[in-house]
């Protein structure tokens, strides 16, 4: 079984409480199919479990068969520094089939970010080596595909269908 680094909320993008007493982690990418039907899943483990649950996210473009996915990590990115990542992560997965950079500026400026500003840094790969950060932890911790969960910093294996990773969830809890 391979384990990481637990999330780092000096460093990781966090959603519930970073003092949490389950850690959920995932790499995904915003043009994995796979990833995208895993977000109502952690969304309702999330609203399940509140303030027990830190779950992060870290980038794993697969940029060979998702030819989008590093833009659209770009663009998250990017919101991030505007002060959205979440937003921008909850609406990259919601249009994971209109990723071009015509549509994250129109999804910025729909959130209301500086559109213009986000396609700048985009275009300019400025989160580059944030997102290389971590792919990089991810291939040490033995992602190689997406989604890849890690609860408690020990990958999991099982199915991502909800009954099984709430199960994985409380045996750790």
């Amino acid at each position: 079984m391979s384990t990481l680094t637990l999330p780092d909320p000096a460093r990781d993008h966090i959603s519930g409480s970073a003092d949490g007493p389950v850690r959920l982690l995932e790499y995904g990418d915003y043009e994995c199919p796979a990833c995208g039907a895993a977000q109502p899943i952690v969304k309702e483990i999330q609203r399940r479990l509140g303030d027990d649950l830190c779950f992060a996210f870290r980038h794993f473009p697969l940029t060979r068969i998702h030819p989008h996915s590093e833009h659209a990590a770009e663009a998250a990115e990017a919101a991030s520094a505007q002060g959205d990542f979440w937003i921008m992560h909850h609406a990259l997965f919601e249009n994971q089939k209109a990723l071009e950079d015509a549509d994250l500026a129109m999804y910025a400026a729909e959130l209301g970010l500086d559109g213009a500003r986000l396609i700048r840094e985009v275009t300019s790969s400025a989160y580059a080596l944030r997102i290389r950060e971590d792919i990089r932890s991810g291939l040490r911790g033995g992602v190689n595909g997406t989604p890849t969960f890690f609860i408690d910093g020990a990958r999991y294996d099982g199915a991502i269908d909800l009954e099984h990773l709430v199960s994985a969830l409380a045996i750790r809890a």
